[in-house]
Order: C-alpha cells, then structure tokens, then sequence
C-alpha cells in the first residue's frame, strides 16, 4: 500500500539531499523543529499544507514541484504510466505563447 505521508516525506529528503542541505538547515528555514522535520521525512507524521509550504520555501522549491514530484511517485508504486507532457486538458484555456520565450 503507498501512503501519501511517506511518499511526502521520500520527496522532501530527495530534494533536501540533492542540494546538499543538513536538516537542521532546514527546519532552521522552515522554523520547524528539527526533529518534527525528520518525522515528516520518514513518513512518520502527517505535515499539514500550511507546514509543506514552509518547509517548500526553505528548500527554495515550489510546493506544486513537491507534488508533482510526489503524484509521480504515487502513480509509479500504482503502476500507472507518467505522462511526461501535461495533458491538453490542463491547458486549455492558457494563453501558452505568453508562457513560452519566442526563439531568437
């Protein structure tokens, strides 16, 4: 069975780790305690969206990274494929060009 709050916390330290940050850094940055952090990571408790946002800001990432991130990790342990474009759907609407630098 995947359960969000460990897939959440697998997240959290895979990014924490890529930039080479120490976790007192960022409960430090979070203004979380240290140990509270390290139970998110392990997927022992469940963070709250007001705390994944904190914790998001003090890893300099985008909360809707770390979902994105986590909605893939779900989707794989589920055995569902990963889109690697947004579907049509989710764009319609947008004005893409003002999203897209012209090439030079």
């Amino acid at each position: 069975m995947v359960l969000l709050r460990t897939e959440i916390g697998d997240a959290l330290r895979s990014n924490r780790q890529r930039q080479g940050r120490t976790l007192r850094d960022v409960s430090n940055g979070a203004r979380v305690s240290l140990g509270y952090l390290s139970e998110v990571e392990r997927g022992q408790k469940e963070a709250s969206s007001e705390l994944l946002s904190s914790i998001c800001d003090a890893l300099n990432m985008p909360l809707s990274l770390l979902l994105r991130d986590v909605s893939d990790r779900i989707a794989v342990g589920e055995g569902v494929a990963v889109p690697d474009t947004v579907p049509q759907s989710l764009t319609d609407g947008l004005l893409v060009d003002d999203l897209v630098s012209p090439a030079v």
